[in-house]
């Protein structure tokens, strides 16, 4: 059964916790590590968190429509939780466009892809196991 309240309520949650993480990771144990130290802490530490959210999203909407709600979940999760970072940024530390990007450069070390994959997957493979299991 597709819950699309049941999907935001969700998403806010991760996004709560993935926002207050930023605000501890650059405030606090930024003085305290290297700037590298401190991005893979901000992608990390969420990681439980969302694969919590995707079992919880996984076992409410299971039935009928279980793939569609899971697609659902894939598709605005992680779209939405970049574009509220991105905000976080702008808003807080005066970051422009190419700056949040930086994010992105894997090729330097950088984690953050890391963490939207996993708000991509793991929603579709709580799905699919819970499925599965049934």
């Amino acid at each position: 059964m597709i819950r699309p309240g049941l999907t935001f309520m969700l998403w806010l949650a991760i996004a709560l916790v993935v926002l207050v993480n930023d605000m501890i990771g650059d405030t606090i144990i930024a003085d305290r590590l290297p700037a590298i130290a401190v991005e893979w802490y901000k992608v990390l530490v969420p990681l439980p968190y969302v694969v919590l959210m995707a079992i919880v999203h996984a076992r409410r909407t299971a039935g009928p429509k279980w793939l569609e709600a899971a697609l659902l979940a894939a598709l605005l999760w992680p779209s939405t939780t970049v574009l509220v970072e991105y905000f976080y940024g702008r808003h807080t530390f005066g970051q422009e466009p190419e700056e949040f990007l930086d994010r992105f450069a894997f090729w330097w070390g950088a984690p953050y892809p890391l963490l939207v994959v996993a708000l991509f997957a793991m929603p579709l493979v709580a799905a699919v196991l819970r499925s599965r299991s049934r």
